[in-house]
């Protein structure tokens, strides 16, 4: 009883606990690397010896590997120098590399993207672009960092030599004194109208250059067969594509005045724009006229101080009369052409003059300005007096048809089936309904524009002398009466009383 009782007076010991995990055996890609003594330790090396593989290259490396653990709990164990172990996980990866990508520049322009190998191959390419402007080789590329982008970005821009050895207070200086200067030169040329105007008085060539795209320029890592030679980059930003552009039209524009003024061939402007059919087409204020231009996928504006004499015309004077139509015109005072000499910063894009402001000016003698009057309402328009039919007849000489009928046609015919609707061409008052001898039932219709219409060889007649149509109204029936050779229609349109080619006014 003694011994039971002593029992509950003796203190309890613990069993034994087996400890938990407390040794890795870590392998990369199924290879056995060593033992650590937890998973953190093995990332450590892990990571320790990836930047081992890193500093021995310029690239950005991608490696295929795979850590895994296998876990145990021992009393007593042994756990690898960690030395050795990233020694060994640096031996399997150099080995499981997939790619190198290397560090490079990557060039944007307006969407267009290039990769080049180094910051100084991106300064040659773009300083090839302005070099062909800048004979004498004032101005440098420099890429400067973009203090508005919160990501490092580069920007390009162009500097003169001088600005680029002079401090940025040294600029706004001679910044303002040079406009200072060029005030007081502006200012004693007007004084002194008289004098006469020498080149060599005028720091002529090339003032200003600037890139009229946005660039930007940012480091990328790429494969390096992604990379572009420099000297196909180079090719490839300074070469001219063709890119349309838009000429709109002002008052005393002619179609080869335009042609001269973009460089453009006047059959060239006739193909790319529908509206123009030769080179008589009709133009109009605000119309606008597509021509292409060459230009490079990088654009430079340029300002060059020119001196220059010629001879030159005042632009058009134009009174305009709203009860006139556009194509009535009349001339007030016809245009004498002056001569004079000129200093002008002249503003280029590329090879295309893009602005003049005018420096001095020294007129040898005045020009005097063309002067019309030209109407303001547009002309009626007219159309095809029927559906389909078969044109068997033009305008002009033919041989007679059948006896009684003109030698010299002064219509256009249609061969159509008798009682094929007919439809007034434009808008106006019926002069004549009925018969018309050799035109057997016609009909003749006043337009506003002064132009008549007749419709000849009618079965019947629909409207009546004095009755006003609009265009498209039904006013009689195709027939084959009078001096005719088979059911048609005839046509005329008459100008000033006298018959005119039909075809060259239908659709107008």
């Amino acid at each position: 009883m003694a011994v039971v009782i002593s029992l509950f007076f003796i203190p309890v010991f613990k069993g034994y606990v087996k400890p938990e995990n407390n040794m890795f055996r870590v392998s990369i890609n199924g290879n056995y690397v060593g033992t650590l003594s937890s998973e953190e330790e093995a990332r450590r090396c892990y990571l320790e010896a990836r930047k081992h593989v890193n500093a021995q290259t310029n690239s950005l490396t991608f490696i295929d590997t795979d850590m895994s653990f296998e876990a145990s709990a021992v009393d007593f164990g042994k756990v690898d120098n960690d030395t050795s172990v990233i020694a060994n996980i640096e031996n399997i990866m150099r080995g499981a590399v997939i790619s190198d990508l290397y560090n490079a520049y990557e060039v944007k322009i307006n969407g267009y993207i290039i990769d080049l190998s180094s910051e100084e191959d991106v300064l040659k390419m773009l300083q090839a672009s302005i070099d062909k402007y800048d004979e004498e080789g004032n101005y440098k590329v420099i890429l400067e960092q973009d203090s508005e982008r919160e990501l490092p970005v580069l920007k390009a821009s162009l500097n003169s030599g001088e600005e680029i050895q002079a401090i940025e207070e040294t600029q706004r200086a001679a910044s303002l004194m040079a406009g200072i200067n060029l005030e007081c030169e502006l200012i004693a040329e007007s004084a002194e109208p008289d004098v006469e105007l020498r080149p060599e008085d005028y720091d002529l060539g090339l003032i200003s250059m600037q890139f009229g795209d946005e660039i930007e320029v940012v480091e990328v890592y790429i494969d390096p067969k992604d990379l572009t030679p420099l000297d196909s980059a180079i090719e490839e930003v300074t070469k001219e594509e063709a890119k349309n552009d838009i000429y709109k039209v002002v008052s005393g524009d002619t179609l080869s005045g335009i042609a001269i003024k973009v460089d453009v061939p006047m059959e060239d402007l006739i193909a790319m724009n529908e509206f123009l059919e030769d080179q008589n087409s009709t133009i109009r204020p605000d119309d606008e006229i597509i021509y292409s231009v060459p230009e490079p996928k990088l654009s430079v504006i340029r300002t060059e101080r020119m001196y220059y004499e010629e001879t030159y015309d005042l632009p058009v004077i134009v009174h305009e009369r709203d009860d006139w139509y556009t194509s009535d015109v009349e001339v007030l005072v016809e245009p004498s052409a002056g001569f004079h000499k000129v200093v002008s910063d002249v503003v280029f894009e590329n090879t295309k003059q893009v602005g003049v402001t005018e420096i001095a000016e020294d007129v040898t003698y005045a020009p005097v300005a063309k002067e019309i009057i030209r109407g303001t309402k547009i002309p009626p328009s007219y159309i095809k007096p029927i559906y389909g039919g078969r044109m068997t007849s033009g305008f002009g000489p033919r041989k007679r048809p059948t006896r009684g009928a003109s030698s010299y046609h002064k219509g256009v015919d249609w061969a159509t089936p008798v009682g094929t609707a007919v439809y007034a061409s434009c808008g106006g008052t019926v002069a004549k309904a009925g018969w018309g001898s050799g035109y057997g039932y016609v009909v003749y219709i006043n337009h506003p524009d002064g132009r008549q219409t007749r419709y000849g060889h009618l079965s019947k007649v629909l409207v009546s002398a004095g009755q006003t149509v609009s265009q498209g109204q039904k006013i009689a029936l195709s027939g084959n009466t009078g001096v005719s050779t088979g059911p048609h229609i005839h046509f005329e349109i008459l100008v000033g009383g006298s018959q005119v080619n039909p075809l060259k006014y239908l659709g107008q």
